[in-house]
């Protein structure tokens, strides 16, 4: 069996090189970083510029040196959008990161404990990715989750977002009904601790089925597997979920979504460059302890590795 895998919702920054090399093991072929609050929060916007720039340049230059193509979200995350000074900040620096190259969605935006600042940020956020045409990933919140999530997508129909431009992530069975019936793309984060399980998940699609869910892994600095999404899609196998089934939830739900940015084909992965570990980026190098570079030619892939084992 051979299935091919994209992490739409994985925080690499927070994550070790030898991640990286896991999944593209594993058959991730491709991933994207939402902006995410990373555990202390910022009290300066110059910090979350240099954040901004690490994921839409360090971080895509890492994963490649692995065959992994890189996207990311560009967005001031709920929690932050608490603290206005930043918050204002921020806000006059996404436009420019929201154009730059492997920019796929305005995300990951929304509600942490439904403030009006957090209502306030996620609006003019929106309002930005309707101007730059852009999809939207929604955080829903930790807590009263339900309440959340629809209040998310109120906001959104308010707005006058297209449910099929939104990907709201994080779900779980108490909304999964919902977003579906809305209209909207239903992202689940496997996060076994507090999110989703992969056998929570495998219920969900045989409930369910394919059409708009999206598995995602939310890895980050938390407990947490970057080898989410592919370990979902083996026990979905083994339930007897149909291949197809796992290919849409995996791999081809995801492409389609944020593919409507213009950002991200198919062909990015399919036909890549080769990889150099010898190559630096700004004078870096992810090599370490005098390890020896892997070089791949163009269209040399590691077929083998695409297997579910």
């Amino acid at each position: 069996m051979s299935l091919m895998f994209i992490d739409p919702h994985a925080h690499m920054i927070s994550r070790t090189t030898d991640d990286y090399e896991a999944m593209a093991a594993a058959g991730v072929v491709a991933l994207i970083e939402p902006a995410f609050w990373v555990g202390q929060p910022r009290t300066f916007v110059g910090t979350y510029v240099d954040y901004l720039s690490t994921i839409v340049g360090w971080e895509r230059f890492r994963a490649g040196q692995f065959g992994i193509r890189h996207y990311c979200t560009v967005g001031l995350n709920s929690k932050e959008a608490n603290n206005e000074e930043l918050a204002e900040g921020v806000m006059e620096w996404l436009p420019r990161f929201a154009l730059k190259e492997g920019v796929v969605a305005i995300g990951e935006i929304g509600y942490d404990e439904q403030t009006p600042l957090e209502d306030k940020y996620f609006r003019l956020q929106l309002e930005l990715a309707k101007e730059l045409d852009l999809p939207v990933m929604v955080h829903t919140p930790h807590r009263d989750k339900k309440r959340g999530t629809s209040r998310s997508m109120d906001v959104c129909d308010e707005m006058g977002m297209d449910p099929g431009k939104v990907i709201i992530d994080h779900n779980n069975e108490e909304t999964v009904a919902e977003t579906l019936q809305r209209g909207f793309w239903a992202g689940f984060s496997i996060y076994p601790s507090t999110k989703m399980g992969n056998a929570r998940m495998v219920e969900i699609l045989k409930q369910y089925g394919a059409e708009r869910v999206i598995v995602d892994s939310a890895c980050d600095w938390g407990i947490s597997d970057p080898l989410g999404v592919a370990k979902t899609a083996k026990l979905a196998l083994e339930s007897g979920i149909p291949e197809e089934t796992v290919r849409k939830v995996c791999y081809q739900n995801a492409l389609d979504a944020y593919g409507q940015s213009g950002q991200m084909k198919e062909d990015d992965w399919l036909d890549p460059s080769g990889i150099d570990q010898r190559t630096l980026y700004e004078g870096n190098s992810i090599l370490r302890g005098g390890r020896e570079p892997k070089i791949e030619a163009p269209g040399e892939r590691r077929a083998g590795n695409m297997l579910i084992e």
